[in-house]
């Protein structure tokens, strides 16, 4: 069995890793156990009581968040030359059409999210192949296909984030930083896990939402009870 390193001791020595927490109370902990150099992020992970290998059973979802998540989102907007100002004006990083689709044909790949408009779908559409495994692939559901494209990178310079659920079923998104207040963790974890409760799947039979853990970069996972989640 691997020894403990210092750190691991003294992270393991500010909390009971045998019990749960309410999300401020887990928010608190990480920031005492978090010991990495730079700002960690704070993830959530939700694990549901779904069958993913069932269309009908997969959960994917948006939300925002109301403290977004501390990183700064690279966002490529492909739309039409008349929209380029209003992406631009929006916040956009990168924007334009077939100059970037061809640079994402040769790999490509250096940005966070990637919005589109409908009517270049068609172009936008071969880039599956190397988008898809990646997750950028621009979705409706997401909001990543729209025509009012600046309002779309608003809203996720803003920190609105698409999340679904793996194969295993569990849902894993970050949720901000360690230098965040605990306050301000809870409310955006309590944000994501009010959105799941939006989009429980009428076929998902027995408890939906069956564990709920965060951690940052690093650190060991605090659990939280459930029965202090408001909504569950």
């Amino acid at each position: 069995m691997a020894k403990l390193t210092k750190k691991q001791k003294e992270a393991q020595s500010k909390y009971d890793s045998s019990k749960e927490y309410s999300l401020q109370q887990a928010a608190e902990i990480l920031k005492e156990i978090s010991f990495t150099k730079f700002d960690a992020s704070v993830d959530i992970d939700v694990r549901l009581g779904v069958d993913p290998r069932k269309a009908d059973q997969m959960v994917r979802g948006v939300a925002t968040l109301p403290h977004g998540t501390g990183k700064t989102v690279r966002v490529l907007v492909l739309c039409t030359p008349d929209k380029e100002n209003e992406a631009k004006e929006a916040g956009a990083d990168f924007v334009g059409l077939d100059d970037y689709i061809q640079k994402i044909e040769q790999g490509w790949t250096d940005v966070d999210v990637i919005i589109t408009m409908p009517n270049v779908m068609a172009k936008v559409g071969r880039l599956g192949k190397v988008l898809g495994p990646r997750g950028l692939m621009p979705n409706p559901k997401s909001g990543t296909v729209t025509p009012e494209v600046g309002k779309a990178v608003r809203e996720v310079k803003a920190g609105k984030i698409d999340f679904k659920v793996d194969k295993t079923g569990i849902i894993h998104t970050s949720i901000g930083k360690v230098s965040f207040t605990p306050e301000k963790l809870a409310e955006n974890a309590q944000e994501i896990i009010a959105t799941l409760m939006r989009l429980k799947p009428s076929s998902a039979k027995g408890t939906y939402v069956r564990t709920i853990n965060l951690s940052s970069t690093m650190s060991p996972g605090v659990t939280i009870d459930k029965g202090t989640v408001a909504g569950i």
